[in-house]
């Protein structure tokens, strides 16, 4: 499991309880703890993707020599920025790159920034699943659609739900609110070279430092999306997590 900007919260939690109650082990990435990170709401730059995906398949080989792990069988789950995560730790570029033998049987991606778009659209064949709210202003769900359309046309096994009147973290408890400080992505489109940086729109400049982060998110992010829960969604996102996990894993 993969958390969000915000780091672990109860909802990450009731979605790792219901694996475990299912047969399925459960591990707890911690990127932003170890680095003596608690939130990078607003910036996005003190983790980034690139190093949770590392971490990730390190955790995964840590956990090939586990006795009670079948290797073979393990899937990964992230929300929002561990959404990501989740969905490009399967681009092949970047997970050759970091040269684990290991790889993830599949990937549920809840509500993650899919406005990222590969040139280079190579991933695993495992399959991956991305479930986000139409509502969402963080990050925006027809960026998720487009992606994985252009995925699908090129051989690749994902599928989106968008859930109706759902805003971003629609699996929480608690009430929609505004979050002033964070970005809304909803207008940013951007493309990520062969080598695995992000471009900035209109001069294709990488955006690999935290000034040139920051520069190329002002001609397309603002501030003040929305996030909070929505019962019906929260309810359909565990009941498919749960067999989603059961299917890929367990069968």
């Amino acid at each position: 499991g993969v958390a969000g900007s915000k780091g672990w919260s109860d909802h990450h939690l009731d979605y790792l309880r219901n694996y475990r109650n299912s047969g399925i082990a459960t591990f707890e990435l911690r990127s932003f703890k170890s680095r003596g990170i608690s939130s990078t709401v607003g910036t996005q730059i003190d983790v980034t993707h690139a190093m949770m995906i590392l971490d990730s398949y390190k955790a995964l080989d840590a956990l090939s020599n586990h006795p009670n792990i079948d290797i073979n069988n393990v899937a990964i789950t992230g929300w929002s920025l561990g959404g990501g995560v989740a969905l490009y730790s399967g681009w092949l570029p970047l997970k050759n790159a970091i040269g684990s033998k290991n790889k993830f049987a599949a990937h549920l991606s809840l509500y993650p920034p899919c406005f990222v778009k590969p040139e280079m659209i190579e991933f695993t064949d495992s399959p991956m699943h991305i479930i986000i709210g139409e509502l969402d202003n963080w990050v925006p769900a027809d960026a998720c659609v487009e992606l994985a359309e252009d995925m699908r046309n090129a051989g690749v096994n994902i599928r989106v739900d968008v859930l109706k009147d759902a805003h971003h973290s629609f699996d929480r408890t608690t009430p929609v609110v505004v979050v002033e400080d964070a970005y809304n992505f909803t207008e940013c489109r951007l493309n990520m070279n062969d080598e695995g940086s992000v471009l900035m729109n209109y001069i294709n400049l990488p955006m690999n430092s935290p000034l040139l982060q920051k520069i190329g998110l002002f001609f397309c992010a603002q501030r003040g999306p929305s996030m909070g829960g929505h019962p019906v969604s929260r309810r359909k996102s565990l009941n498919f997590s749960k067999n989603f996990m059961k299917k890929h894993l367990l069968n």
